[in-house]
């Protein structure tokens, strides 16, 4: 897989656009978590220590192809002026007026924000001919096109593949590395190779375990979703989330992995309680004995003793998924074990996204002691699965 690099691009001068993912979670118009703004960060940086006249794309939340003040970027605005020490002029629209000015205004160095690109119904549109039209407009505007928003590469929207294909393009240093980590655990990984799966759903990692039994050596699998496993081997799941049509494809996982001499490893036990709250009930009790009334939350001390000595050899891990419902303290022991386990193994370490990374960072793990932490939970969960994300290959070799 041939990508440009940024440096590869004379960029002086140049307007370049570049997609990020901004896509930061709001309390009261607060940012509660800046980590993907802090890393779009750097792109941005090396581009303007160059020369380059940057105009940032970047989505925040689902509006209905219409602008909605709560998902304006103006707090991603703001939040990325004070990590750049930089003003980021926020244009009032996608693509109109308030963009052209905007974009004439600027100075080589200096940087710009359009608004949330999915106020335009052209962007997310299934329509290829109407993507085409919001990225013909963009491109009017300027020279260059960036892909740094790893979040959204497994997308077909105009700010993600259309602009990439009517504008000398290169991939930024966050879609980079990312393209570079997850070709390396896909293509020959360092063994040891053990992938900890969690999550609520099975149905949502069902490709990604069949395409990850080609190729690892052990599946530790916890998160709401090691019950329809649990339910396959006939233990009782009690109130746990369960989904039972998925039980027959679990089984025949089970099966496929024991053919392959692929470990899956499962909970030995698991922290129930009486009911999905904070200040609930709870007990620790072995996975053949979950009461009826009773849910399971999170994987239990024995079962974290185990997952942390099937990490310890590991020469590549990838996690995706948390192990329970992290976001509650009662059930975070599991979660945090994982990633702690992670960060003193001296292997390769991938975090991939989503819930995983948000994890790390609200549990206070030290994200430094990971070799990666993807920025895009569906597009690193699609890799996993072996895809094509329309978003990268557009980039390759042109």
């Amino acid at each position: 897989m041939s990508i440009r690099g940024i440096d590869q691009l004379e960029v002086a001068g140049k307007v370049v656009f570049v997609r990020s993912d901004l896509n930061v979670p709001l309390s009261d118009g607060n940012i509660t978590d800046d980590g993907r703004i802090r890393a779009s960060a750097p792109t941005i940086s090396n581009l303007l220590s160059r020369g380059a006249r940057v105009v940032v794309l970047a989505h925040l939340g689902r509006p209905q192809g219409a602008p909605e003040s709560k998902y304006s970027l103006a707090p991603a605005a703001a939040r990325l002026g004070e990590i750049l020490n930089l003003k980021v002029a926020l244009a009032t629209d996608v693509c109109g007026p308030s963009a052209g000015s905007v974009i004439r205004q600027l100075a080589d160095g200096e940087v710009a924000m359009l608004e949330n690109v999915r106020f335009d119904p052209r962007e997310t549109s299934k329509d290829a001919d109407q993507r085409g039209e919001l990225a013909a407009e963009w491109a009017s505007m300027g020279d260059l096109y960036v892909s740094d928003g790893f979040g959204v590469v497994h997308r077909d929207q105009a700010s993600v593949t259309e602009l990439a294909a009517v504008l000398p393009h290169a991939a930024g240093l966050l879609v980079k590395a990312e393209v570079e980590v997850f070709a390396k655990v896909l293509g020959q990984p360092d063994r040891p190779y053990v992938v900890v799966l969690g999550g609520s759903k099975v149905s949502d990692k069902l490709k990604v375990i069949e395409n990850l039994l080609t190729n690892v050596d052990r599946l530790l699998i916890g998160g709401g979703m090691c019950f329809t496993f649990l339910a396959a081997l006939g233990k009782p799941v009690g109130s746990s989330l369960l989904e039972t049509e998925q039980i027959e494809n679990v089984a025949n996982i089970l099966q496929v992995a024991n053919s392959a001499g692929v470990e899956i490893i499962l909970p030995v036990d698991v922290v129930i309680a009486d009911k999905f709250a904070a200040d609930a009930n709870t007990k620790v009790v072995t996975v053949d004995n979950i009461p009826d009334g009773w849910m399971g939350l999170d994987i239990g001390p024995q079962t974290i003793e185990i997952f942390e000595s099937k990490l310890a050899d590991a020469r590549t891990t990838v996690w995706n998924g948390p192990m329970g419902v992290f976001e509650m303290t009662a059930f975070a022991s599991g979660t945090k074990a994982v990633a702690v386990a992670m960060t003193k193994n001296s292997g390769m370490t991938v975090v991939g996204g989503g819930d995983s990374a948000a994890a790390v960072r609200l549990l206070n793990v030290d994200e430094t002691k990971f070799s990666h932490i993807s920025t895009g939970g569906g597009a690193s969960l699609e890799f996993l699965e072996g895809k094509s994300l329309p978003g990268i290959s557009v980039l390759e070799d042109n």
